[in-house]
């Protein structure tokens, strides 16, 4: 299989994985009014999809025994029971978190969630597997949280007038952070414990997990939606074929960003390589300001914060990188 041969490659790809974390949602915001729960569906098969594309190309090069099928074969079953609910957690979070979103805004979604997520998930991660200067890789999660607040605070400055926060909304972010930072403790486990996965073998079975999961609650969670009205099969089959093609292509784009994240958290440690990639907000953020103008005519408060941001997350991820 191939792995990175220098930390300058492996770090290369945890920001290649920010890169496609931050960008898979560009996918949605290219449909009109389309629900998240329906979308949900082709995303998720998309993300399965490419996880097994790249296993069996990068993940099986040169055969031998740790080759996607041969590695599959020999892993302790534990192992893939660890990788699986590791993505079945990672579904509902992603789910509550947009739900999130559209209750109390990105404001407020974002440095809620994502912010508990980034040091849960980097914390845990290091105690199941510590690797690097404990006190740099902290600075620089720390850091991180601080620019997905700074996120929020850049947005919230943006928007005219000041409304109430959900209480419902509220509780729906926290409960969406606390369950994303906790699959990666389960990934981390599936990669260093007995007869292990490899990076390629743990994203698959990670995929079929969310698969598994987008095929229980889904169906859940359209009839008793956390917003809006009830929906059905029959509303996902309406959908236009480009809605259908675009949601596989953002979670194809999701799952090379997953993928390469485990590769390069094989070489580095889960907890490094989880911690930049959490970094995901700023390059969602640059698409926003760039590409679909959402702070057109902001004021400089906005602006500050927005400055800020970016800096704080440039100083995470030199903070970590540096912790190796």
């Amino acid at each position: 299989m191939f792995v990175p041969a220098t930390f300058a490659v492996a770090l290369f790809m945890t920001i290649i994985s920010t890169i496609c974390w931050g960008s898979f949602a560009n996918t949605l915001k290219g449909t009109k009014n389309y629900r998240f729960e329906l979308y949900n569906w082709d995303y998720t098969l998309g993300i399965f999809v490419m996880s097994v594309i790249l296993a069996l190309s990068m993940g099986s090069i040169n055969g031998g025994p740790t080759a996607f099928l041969a590695n599959t074969h020999a892993a302790d079953s534990s192992n893939l029971w660890y990788a699986g609910v590791g993505g079945f957690i990672f579904n509902i979070a992603n789910v509550l978190l947009i739900a999130g979103i559209e209750i109390t805004g990105l404001a407020v979604a974002f440095p809620l969630s994502i912010g508990i997520a980034l040091a849960e998930g980097a914390v845990l991660a290091y105690i199941l597997q510590p690797s690097g200067n404990v006190y740099k890789l902290g600075a620089g999660v720390l850091m991180g949280v601080l620019a997905v607040i700074l996120v929020g605070k850049s947005y919230k400055a943006l928007r005219s007038g000041n409304t109430a926060v959900s209480r419902k909304g509220v509780i729906v972010c926290v409960v969406s952070g606390l369950l994303m930072g906790t699959w990666a403790p389960f990934v981390t486990l599936s990669m260093t414990r007995g007869n292990t996965l490899t990076p390629y073998s743990t994203a698959v079975f990670l995929t079929l997990g969310a698969l598994i999961c987008c095929c229980l609650f889904n169906p859940i969670l359209m009839r008793k939606p956390i917003i809006g009205t009830s929906l059905s099969m029959r509303d996902y089959f309406r959908t236009p074929v480009s809605y259908h093609f675009l949601g596989l292509i953002g979670g194809c784009i999701w799952g090379i960003g997953m993928t390469f994240n485990l590769v390069a958290g094989h070489a580095v440690g889960v907890a490094i390589s989880y911690a930049i990639g959490q970094a995901s907000p700023m390059v969602a953020c640059l698409w926003g300001v760039f590409v679909w103008k959402e702070f057109r005519g902001a004021n400089a408060k906005a602006k500050g914060y927005l400055g800020a941001m970016f800096a704080s997350y440039i100083l995470a991820i030199i903070l970590i990188a540096r912790a190796h």
